[in-house]
């Protein structure tokens, strides 16, 4: 379940800083920092190979031999790419190692450039890589997975689809990204709840849910999930049927409710029977709709209907 978190951490006794962007990814940071140190670089850059097609919203890095950053262009229309992969290009994953007071060095000379855009991958790091020392740092190197990852697993979650796209692969029989893995838990906000409960079975008002992940707190009370995965502390309620949602936390779901490829916002009231995800016009004019056709819905969103 992602939510975007950035982050900085300091690291002793180098007082390394760790920027993160919109991603989800599994990585053991010291490997990266390690690298940073021994190549006594300015900067480290995380990057990973991308289709030529993909690598227009990235920024695009070109390396030497030794993996110096000679080049860094931000989401270029046409992507350098690598020595022979034609079709594969060096992509940025949005992860910077920096010594702090050089990072602030940077930031402060930024902020007196009237020419700066004051954009990190536009203007700080094509500065770094003209000026300094700027170093790739290859995912492959870092990586974590388990045995049951058919894959190493990183997502760029910048957009809406994307956001979507992510939470409901955890849904998966065997999900890419594996939240199980005892030998290298995800740490992240632990909040102290009861356990989810399913209740009511009689046919057409059956707590149940199917291929679907449902957090600590939450209460599905006669109704039908599936494909679906619900935040800490969501009710739903009774003969709703929801597929391929994603509900927020403290979400309530009225009675009735028809919900289908929708992100439902924090401590939002769906009232009864609401439909939603079925017909992209009328969903385009109450909710805002992604370019795959994911729904969002906000309780401004909902308050506007009642007016």
């Amino acid at each position: 379940m992602f939510q975007n978190i950035d982050f900085i951490e300091g690291y002793r006794p180098t007082y390394i800083v760790i920027l993160a962007g919109d991603h989800v990814y599994k990585m053991d940071y010291e490997i990266m920092l390690q690298q940073h140190v021994a190549e006594g670089a300015d900067v480290t850059v995380g990057c990973i190979d991308v289709s030529k097609a993909e690598a227009t919203g990235f920024g695009v890095m070109q390396v030497d031999a030794t993996d110096r950053i000679v080049s860094f262009v931000e989401k270029p229309a046409n992507p350098p790419t690598i020595p022979g992969k034609p079709d594969v290009a060096l992509a940025s994953m949005g992860i910077y190692v920096f010594k702090t007071s050089f990072l602030f060095d940077q930031l402060r000379r930024d902020a007196a450039d009237p020419n700066s855009s004051h954009d990190f991958g536009k203007d700080i790091i094509p500065g770094i890589v003209k000026n300094g020392k700027a170093v790739a740092h290859r995912f492959l190197r870092s990586c974590v997975r388990s045995g049951a990852e058919p894959e190493i697993y990183w997502r760029d979650i910048g957009t809406v689809d994307a956001y979507w796209e992510a939470n409901i692969d955890l849904c998966d029989v065997v999900p890419s990204l594996d939240l199980y893995h005892r030998e290298w838990p995800i740490w992240t906000y632990a909040e102290i709840t009861p356990p989810a409960k399913f209740v009511h079975n009689v046919d057409g008002r059956r707590g149940m849910a199917v291929s679907s992940s449902v957090s600590g707190g939450c209460i599905v009370s006669g109704a039908y999930l599936h494909r679906s995965l619900l935040f800490t502390g969501v009710r739903v309620n009774s003969y709703t049927q929801l597929d391929s949602a994603v509900v927020l936390p403290y979400a309530r779901i009225g009675r009735g409710a028809k919900l289908s490829k929708v992100i439902i916002d924090s401590g939002v009231q769906i009232p009864e029977g609401m439909v939603a995800g079925f017909d992209p016009e009328y969903d385009a004019k109450r909710f805002r709709r992604s370019e795959k056709g994911v729904c969002i819905i906000t309780q401004p969103m909902i308050d506007k209907l009642r007016t």
